[in-house]
């Protein structure tokens, strides 16, 4: 495995400084819409799980316990439509960025291999594709990487961040028989699929999925984390599951690098993921302040496209200003957005769900006002 130099590559957050200042100069002060950063509190199930297993004096297994193994194929079966996951065939993480920045280097690719990716998508899939030493390929659909041979891995995001987007069973089956035609790996980022809005709750399908994949896992993996459904992205709280054999090949190389989720934090997982109800509560709440601000929204006179899942907002002004012209009126309200060119996409802004009730209710009450 080699790891290639990425200094060169902006991150996204750290050029909002204009708009930043614009919004802390609102005299109510800035509201911070741009980042998924949980604000409500971890619940007590997984607190209390954490708190029950923190005497760990000995290291962890990188591989997870058999609890937490367990755990993630009966939340597939029970949550995703996947009834026959293998427990063996899955890794916890130290979080789910971790994971798709260095993926592309432990599937041992590198030059010459080329990586799949959305062309509208969260832009630490580049920056990983980057540090293996592979290329990146941005691509709306299917056709624009099918048959090619030195295609070897294809990221999926659904739901898409920042846009919202939900793929079907269809678009995601033809994505697995393109990739397979190709001996391609496929790897589904679905970290938001728990937080359905336009489409029933539990009905995002995943790569998993039988539907989708034909009843074999062969060459496919999925990504999902707790952060955003559990509120524990200061626990770095994820998974992959999926291909046994890459499984397997991933956590052998993990051994070796140290890359180890700690012994509480597995506790953590298991509870938050054996524990439905305090998932629906979360996702009650987000819906609401989704509900009250994307009217705001609307009434202001700017569109909301796709968005049929997740923590955000697909923002755009039908007048055909740009999505940084859009972040920028929006900053002059005191909104903190992210404007869509940090994702590959000049029209939109993306606007995040993330903030309390009182956040958004004063949000609410400038977009109305405006």
């Amino acid at each position: 495995m080699g790891l290639h130099d990425i200094s060169d590559l902006p991150f996204a957050w750290d050029s909002l400084d204009d708009l930043t200042a614009t919004a802390k100069a609102h005299p109510g002060g800035l509201i911070n819409l741009s980042m998924g950063t949980p604000v409500d509190p971890t619940p007590d199930v997984v607190r209390h799980a954490l708190e029950a297993a923190s005497n760990a004096p000995g290291y962890p297994l990188t591989a997870g316990t058999p609890a937490l193994r367990q755990s993630v194929a009966d939340w597939f079966a029970r949550r995703r439509g996947v009834p026959d996951l293998d427990p063996a065939a899955v890794v916890p993480t130290i979080g789910s960025k971790e994971l798709v920045g260095l993926l592309p280097a432990l599937l041992h690719l590198g030059p010459g291999d080329v990586v799949v990716h959305p062309a509208v998508a969260y832009p630490t899939y580049v920056a990983g594709i980057r540090a293996a030493g592979a290329t990146p390929l941005a691509a709306h659909d299917v056709a624009d990487w099918a048959g090619r041979d030195d295609v070897r891995m294809v990221w999926v995001n659904s739901p898409g961040n920042p846009t919202g987007r939900v793929l079907d069973v269809a678009a995601l089956r033809a994505v697995v028989e393109a990739a397979r035609a190709i001996g391609a790996v496929v790897v589904s980022d679905e970290c938001y699929a728990e937080l359905a809005w336009d489409t029933p709750s539990g009905s995002v399908p995943s790569i998993l999925d039988p539907r989708v994949c034909g009843g074999s896992h062969e060459g496919l993996l999925a990504a999902y984390s707790l952060s955003k459904q559990s509120n524990i992205a200061g626990y770095r709280a994820a998974f992959l599951a999926g291909d046994r054999a890459l499984v397997t090949d991933l956590t052998q190389t993990r051994k070796h690098l140290g890359l180890i989720v700690p012994a509480p934090v597995q506790a953590a997982m298991t509870a938050a993921l054996s524990d439905d109800e305090h998932v629906a509560v979360q996702r009650d709440l987000y819906g609401a302040r989704r509900e009250a601000l994307a009217a705001a929204v609307v009434a202001a006179g700017l569109v909301v496209d796709d968005s049929e899942a997740g923590l955000y907002l697909w923002v755009a002004a039908p007048d055909g200003r740009s999505g940084l012209q859009v972040a920028q009126w929006f900053a002059e309200r005191g909104l903190l957005t992210t404007p869509g060119y940090l994702y590959g996409d000049d029209r939109h802004t993306r606007v995040a769900l993330t903030s309390t009730d009182a956040q958004i209710a004063d949000a609410v009450s400038r977009l109305t006002q405006a």
